[in-house]
């Protein structure tokens, strides 16, 4: 915004036809009769060497319904060390909201019943949220890692791996081909609305 040249130019040119086509989109909601959290969860790390900036971004799912998203860019440079890092610290994250999630729900007399099912796309982050034995070789993690595994141990959390090309929070941290990108949109709820307006 303070200082914009032509690449940005061309960007705003890309994004102004997917704004204009999407106008009608919107959240949908459905009745859901199993209460469960699941949460998918990835991190994008320093994938442009030039800048060393990470994209982090997950989304939060009550049943069917898309309850909770983020995604971020770092404003600095990547703080994480290792991909593995950054993907424990992107789980440490959705791990924080679906607690807080699961104590509103709570507070609203409507606890769950199950634990919270936490996707990531990265084996060792998942091998790394229930074995002890790998603590000496992480201690710049140690806080997210004894969070994370507190929660598992009291089985309020199961981190389980689920492959790229079924990651939903992908869509907030990659470039996905149109195909895909649509598929994930749309299993989150995210379509034309049905409902009529004043106008419509």
């Amino acid at each position: 915004m303070h200082d914009p040249r032509e690449p940005h130019f061309a960007s705003l040119k890309r994004i102004l036809p997917y704004v204009q086509g999407t106008l009608d989109y919107g959240l949908q909601l459905y009745s859901s009769s199993p209460l469960s959290l699941v949460a998918n969860s990835d991190v994008d790390w320093a994938r442009y060497p030039i800048t060393s900036r990470s994209t982090s971004g997950y989304c939060v799912f009550l049943g069917n319904n898309l309850l909770s998203w983020f995604f971020k860019r770092q404003v600095t440079l990547s703080l994480s060390r290792s991909s593995v890092e950054a993907e424990y610290r992107g789980v440490a994250n959705v791990v924080v909201e679906t607690a807080w999630l699961r104590n509103l729900l709570r507070e609203l007399h409507y606890p769950l019943k199950t634990a919270t099912l936490v996707y990531c796309d990265n084996v060792n982050v998942v091998y790394l949220s229930s074995s002890p034995g790998q603590l000496q070789r992480a201690k710049h993690i140690e806080i997210d890692i004894r969070f994370i595994r507190d929660q598992v141990a009291a089985v309020h959390v199961h981190v389980l791996h689920d492959p790229s090309c079924y990651q939903l929070a992908d869509i907030f941290t990659k470039g996905l081909a149109y195909v895909l990108f649509d598929d994930f949109r749309s299993s989150m709820s995210l379509c034309p609305s049905s409902a009529r307006t004043a106008r419509g």
